[in-house]
């Protein structure tokens, strides 16, 4: 298929962040890109669809729409699945995992459906059918309309691929890409976060000043269409290169083993020689030497009655420490409870939107810079 096709992008974004996902998506020159409920639409060729896989931090997934029909029975469905120009996306040689939902429509059956698309697929291309197959074709009916997509991405983008420690709770790469982007952070300033855990925020922090795409150390779904072309794809990759930052990010955690999954992580990353972890207790941070920037932080939210008692004076420790000794710095604290944020006492702006963390409803309280 020709490389100039122009195709509907769905960049799926995490609950409550497609607006700085779609922000990111206009900053990086994607064809009208625009906020919509659970993401953001543009538009692109298949090349485009690789750039955004490759590079945009924000995005969980890139779905490429392939076409849709009406059809208000099985019998319809199959008709129309058979007609459809399968070779133009798939190959023969590669095994689907087909899957389908149905929406106030006549064919309410989504597993009947789903088959009608896996026969198509088998009896006109010839494409095994497999529920282990990493390539996904998406069949979704609402209001009698079959809209059907591809996953171009295949294992959700927040798996960098360099990344093997977690600490307990990790607040995903792609969560923390668009934490750090509300906060305004763009790469020009130092990020210190003094409950690193594993260092999802500062290794981040990290890629982004130094200009390390997150995409860089994976592969992807999209390989293994009718479309790619290995050797385009290839310039692509060479034609982004790294830059020098001489800005240092900073973890500290009060536990030895989360520092030493935040070292091990940041090297596999190769952001060492721009990352520091320490060993040390919240009421112990001090500012680095050197420009003020942000302080970013995921503390614990104690999802416990009963916690959140003792968890307010962990709070208000960080905020005594903060407001001391960080003058300048601005401040990002992302947590479930409104309560937890007012008792660091520090001088919060209205919230941010509320953000789905694997179930648990969160917020980004920032700061201006601490006078």
């Amino acid at each position: 298929m020709e490389q100039n096709a122009d195709l509907d992008i769905f960049l799926i974004a995490t609950p409550g962040l497609e607006g700085p996902l779609c922000a990111e998506a206009q900053s990086n020159g994607f064809a009208q890109a625009k906020e919509v409920r659970g993401g953001v639409t543009c538009r692109g060729s298949w090349s485009e669809i690789w750039r955004a896989n490759l590079t945009l931090r924000g995005a969980n997934k890139v779905l490429v729409r392939l076409g849709n029909f009406p059809a208000v029975h099985l019998a319809q469905l199959d008709k129309r699945a058979r007609k459809f120009p399968w070779k133009q996306f798939l190959r023969p040689d590669v095994p689907i995992k087909v899957e389908a939902t149905s929406r106030k429509s006549r064919i309410y059956h989504a597993g009947a459906a789903r088959q009608r698309i896996e026969r198509a697929i088998s009896e006109t291309l010839g494409a095994p059918i497999s529920s282990e197959a990493s390539l996904r074709v998406l069949l979704r009916i609402e209001k009698d309309m079959c809209t059907l997509s591809i996953d171009s991405s295949g294992e959700l983008l927040h798996k960098r691929g360099h990344k093997e420690a977690i600490a307990k709770a990790p607040m995903r790469e792609t969560m923390a890409a668009m934490f750090l982007h509300d906060c305004g952070y763009t790469g020009n300033e130092p990020v210190l976060d003094p409950m690193c855990g594993s260092g999802t925020f500062v290794i981040e922090a990290a890629e982004i000043a130094l200009g390390l795409l997150p995409g860089r150390s994976r592969s992807f779904a999209f390989e293994d269409l009718a479309s790619f072309d290995r050797d385009h794809w290839q310039s692509m990759r060479d034609s982004f290169t790294s830059k020098e930052s001489g800005l240092t990010f900073y973890g500290s955690d009060r536990n030895a083993g989360a520092i030493e999954a935040a070292t091990a992580n940041a090297k596999r990353a190769q952001v060492s020689q721009a990352t520091q972890f320490h060993l040390k207790s919240v009421s112990d941070m001090k500012p680095p030497e050197g420009p003020k920037g942000l302080v970013i932080v995921n503390p614990p939210y104690g999802a416990r009655i009963g916690d959140e008692k003792r968890l307010r004076s962990v709070y208000g420790a960080m905020g005594k420490a903060l407001m001391s000794r960080f003058q300048g710095w601005r401040v990002g604290i992302v947590t479930s409870s409104a309560s937890l944020a007012r008792s660091t006492r520090l001088p919060l702006l209205a919230p941010g939107p509320v953000v789905d963390h694997g179930g648990t409803k969160i917020r980004l309280y920032k700061t201006d810079p601490l006078g």
